[in-house]
């Protein structure tokens, strides 16, 4: 009895001192969410809210870390402790150093798996891992994966010791722009537009038990059809079995089938609620899993009842429909950075802190640049209700001038040039991304390129897009080269709005403008580097107020020729960007929320009149 207390005063004593030396690193501007962050308490939120299930385990916490070179074996001895899931670069994994291409990144700790899930298969989950993943449990190789931005699971059931602590080992190889694969905003000698490196953990890592023989494996709402009938593919680890689907609006229970395991479940929905960002109604769905009557796995999820598609209007203009009505998509570029985390929000408040705001200042829409969020930030987007276009993140290619661009020309500019590697791995990611979002609702416009970086066989993958998922709208190239395929055209111009381009066959876009800037004092991530705005920056919040106003008042004129949607740079400010609504450790709103609301609300309202 004796040494059983020892042994508890001994992990308590560890789990202090871990606290006590872990700490933020750097002296960058950071947010207040980044104060609540511990290495007891990170992303405590159960990371997958389209599948949830009763039991998991959160991995999230210090960890040990290493950095060899690109050939070496597992090192003997650990350079220091990391807080996952925050990327090594980062503020608030504690170490922020940078990789190179020529370097590995290992992780390792230890971790028990409870006695109960040891009948059972069990799941090593990993949200996302920039670049390159090799992923040991008790040294044998359990599962890779390649891609920055999508989720990825290993069973790790044959590699488990009986009893007794598990190890789990990590490496992590990902040479950012010097390699053949999307990277998005990041790049070594950051700068302009041009980020910090994320390399290595940067989501959630966690752990659940699966049933050993058959097991739900993903839930596919079909959001091609919303009026009445709610179409759901639940897929099954093996074909035997029943799947019951149960449909709940708040307590009531709305609907129930029972269909044979891979059958898609067709439930009608008396009276319907359409989901729009003025009325986000989702439908909680429990989904179980029998076999000869014995229930073998459940799931809670969700799902909302909507329509994207398009139509012509009285004019001959093509508009985006939700719902079967015409809508306009206004919103903020938001490319999902942070002062102290980088790619990772420093809890799940801040996660939605952003979207909120979005909310606040009037909008309906976001565009998700270059840049794949958790899956919990999707979620907050259908409960809040926000459309989402979401873009594929572009490669190195992007830094360089090996393209021709021709943003406001129809079949103009060439293509950029791009190895056979990279094309590979592009089509491998992108289909992951649209897999994964897939399943929200609020993803309504894929966007594969932008600005002609990286962009490569048009017309190629705007089909090839289509044939992954044809319930989306396709922007195939928002302010890239444009070409005639997809659903949408779209031009970029700053500072100021402008119609760049007419075309009957196409909705009309303007994917990017505004940028207007704003420096705040002792809210800078580097005072003594650039920081910029587009058309040079202003001084008061008045200023932006009144500036941003008239960019709005001259969209008005342009939707009567076509125009059926906006973005406008940006949600906050990143690094040396000073462009945002908020400043990067989002303490200061630089706009008058309201006016900025009623305008906003103005120019959407406009389309229905």
């Amino acid at each position: 009895m004796k040494k059983r207390i020892l042994a508890v005063m001994m992990l308590l004593i560890g789990s202090i001192n871990a606290s006590a030396e872990w700490k933020i690193a750097g002296d960058h501007i950071r947010t207040e969410w980044a104060e609540k962050v511990s290495p007891e308490n990170v992303l405590s939120e159960y990371p997958r809210p389209q599948a949830v299930r009763a039991e998991w385990q959160n991995l999230n916490g210090l960890w040990n870390y290493a950095i060899t070179e690109l050939n070496a074996a597992k090192p003997q001895a650990f350079d220091g402790e990391i807080l996952v899931p925050f990327a090594i670069e980062s503020a608030l994994s504690g170490v922020q150093k940078p990789l190179t291409e020529k370097q590995l990144l290992w992780y390792e700790r230890e971790f028990t798996v409870p006695t109960k899930w040891m009948s059972q298969r069990v799941m090593l989950n990993f949200g996302a891992v920039d670049w390159s993943a090799d992923v040991y449990v008790n040294g044998v190789l359990v599962g890779s994966h390649t891609g920055g931005f999508t989720p990825f699971g290993c069973d790790i059931t044959n590699a488990l010791n009986k009893k007794g602590p598990q190890q789990l080992t990590v490496r992590v190889w990902d040479p950012t722009e010097k390699g053949e694969q999307p990277v998005g905003k990041q790049l070594t000698k950051r700068g302009n537009i041009w980020y910090t490196p994320v390399s290595g953990i940067w989501q959630t890592v966690w752990m659940e038990p699966l049933p050993k023989s058959n097991h739900i494996v993903k839930i596919e709402p079909n959001y091609s059809l919303c009026r009445s009938e709610l179409r759901v593919q639940t897929l099954c680890a093996n074909s035997e079995g029943v799947i019951t689907v149960e449909v709940f609006d708040g307590a009531e229970k709305v609907a129930e089938i029972s269909t044979p395991c891979g059958v898609e479940a067709k439930l009608h929905i008396p009276n319907a609620k359409l989901w729009s960002p003025d009325t986000p109604t989702l439908y909680t769905m429990k989904i179980s899993l029998t076999q000869n009557g014995k229930l073998i796995d459940s799931v809670e999820s969700y799902a909302a009842m909507r329509e994207v598609g398009k139509v012509r209007d009285a004019n001959g203009h093509l508009r985006a429909t939700l719902n079967g009505e015409p809508i306009f998509m206004y919103g903020p570029l938001d490319q999902g950075w942070w002062p102290d985390g980088l790619y990772t929000a420093p809890t799940d408040e801040a996660l939605a802190w952003d979207i909120e705001l979005t909310k606040r200042l009037g909008f309906n829409t976001i565009r998700k640049h270059i840049k794949v969020e958790p899956a919990r930030w999707f979620y907050h987007c259908d409960r809040l209700g926000m459309l989402v276009w979401q873009d594929m993140p572009s490669g190195e290619q992007a830094s360089k001038n090996d393209y021709s661009w021709a943003r406001h020309q129809i079949n103009g500019g060439s293509d950029t040039k791009l190895t056979e590697e990279f094309k590979r791995n592009y089509y491998k990611e992108w289909g992951e991304i649209i897999d994964f979002c897939r399943f929200f609702s609020s993803v309504v416009v894929w966007v594969p390129f932008n600005e002609a970086w990286s962009q490569f066989d048009t017309e190629k993958v705007a089909e090839w897009t289509y044939t992954q998922d044809n319930t989306r709208l396709i922007n195939p190239a928002s302010g890239g080269n444009l070409r005639e395929c997809g659903d949408i055209m779209d031009w970029h111009n700053y500072p100021t709005p402008c119609m760049g381009v007419h075309h009957a066959d196409y909705i009309l876009m303007l994917g990017e403008y505004g940028g207007i800037g704003f420096p705040v004092k002792d809210h800078l991530w580097n005072p003594d580097m650039h920081n910029w705005g587009y058309g040079g920056n202003r001084k008061s919040m008045e200023d932006v107020t009144k500036t941003y106003v008239k960019y709005a008042e001259m969209l008005l004129p342009f939707l009567p020729q076509g125009m059926s949607g906006a973005i406008y740079t940006q949600t906050t400010d990143v690094e040396g960007e000073v462009n945002g609504f908020v400043t990067y450790d989002r303490k200061v709103v630089k706009v008058d929320v309201q006016r900025i609301h009623d305008i906003n609300k103005k120019v959407i309202n406009a389309l229905a009149k």
